[in-house]
């Protein structure tokens, strides 16, 4: 038999982390995160990492493990998730557990993102400039005008993904949503297993879990990267709002209030993506 990979997903804040524990400690598998910002050492409390008692309990890979002044991709997660993998496999675990929310580091690990191209570092560094003269709406624009169809299927909240597509489509000429992952024969079993909770469930949810951040220090966390807020990896839901409300664009409230709507449409985006996935399993729990 060849050995699997459970991949546990689901919205955010539907209570993947304490499933996963379960799951790990019942196939004796440390933990792979596919969470495309947990990734990054300095934004802990806004991407709800594990506790260090959780990261206690059961090994942990992909957690604050990166700068967010890195340029990160999921071509290079792709490479050193597989990587691992491998390794963990030939260690001599049988069963894996690999448990994260971000849709396209999940299809990376899945299938194949070698057919994407990539631009060259001085053609990236030139959108990045231009980027950063421009308007926070920038990309959004830039996205529609050259990919439509991209552009309705896009997480816009993701800008790091946003960034990506508009660098492909300007520097191939060529839509980005006409270069698909390629389907990929991994050596070894897949099973895909989603979290759902009812939606009035998962919303409040969110709602309370934005507060308890709030609670740890999420605005000092955000303070204190206020000189890191044109990066890629900061533009991102509970990050930008409070961003704004330091710019004194908003008050504090209003921010909280930004932050749990804004939390709830990227599950709703999430929750849609998936639905067209046959492979998953789904629980609700």
């Amino acid at each position: 038999m060849k050995p699997r990979l459970v991949i546990l997903l689901g919205p955010t804040a539907v209570g993947k982390t304490d499933y996963s524990l379960a799951l790990a400690r019942r196939y004796d598998s440390p933990i792979i995160s596919c969470d495309s910002r947990q990734i990054y050492r300095e934004m802990a409390i806004g991407t709800a990492v594990p506790s260090r008692e959780q990261m206690d309990t059961v090994p942990h890979f992909f957690i604050q493990t990166r700068s967010a002044r890195e340029y990160y991709t999921a071509g290079m997660y792709e490479e050193e998730a597989l990587a691992l993998i491998r390794k963990l496999f030939d260690q001599g675990h049988e069963t894996l557990v690999m448990c994260g929310g971000s849709m396209f580091y999940i299809d990376a690990v899945c299938n194949s993102l070698a057919g994407i191209p990539a631009a060259d570092a001085g053609f990236r560094e030139q959108l990045r400039a231009r980027v950063a003269a421009e308007d926070p709406g920038f990309l959004a624009r830039e996205l529609e005008r050259l990919d439509p169809e991209a552009f309705r299927a896009m997480d816009l909240s993701n800008t790091q993904r946003l960034f990506r597509a508009v660098e492909i489509c300007l520097w191939t000429g060529q839509p980005y949503s006409t270069f698909k992952p390629i389907p990929a024969g991994r050596d070894f079993e897949i099973e895909k297993i989603g979290l759902m909770r009812p939606r009035e469930e998962l919303y409040d949810r969110i709602n309370r879990r934005v507060l308890q951040m709030m609670e740890e220090g999420l605005v000092e966390e955000v303070r204190s990267l206020l000189p890191l807020r044109g990066l890629t990896a900061l533009q991102t839901v509970g990050y930008s709002e409070l961003f704004d409300y330091m710019d004194g664009k908003t008050t504090l409230d209003e921010a909280v209030r930004l932050i749990q709507r804004n939390t709830r449409h990227y599950a709703k985006r999430q929750l849609s993506w998936w639905r067209r996935d046959p492979m998953i399993r789904w629980i609700e729990i």
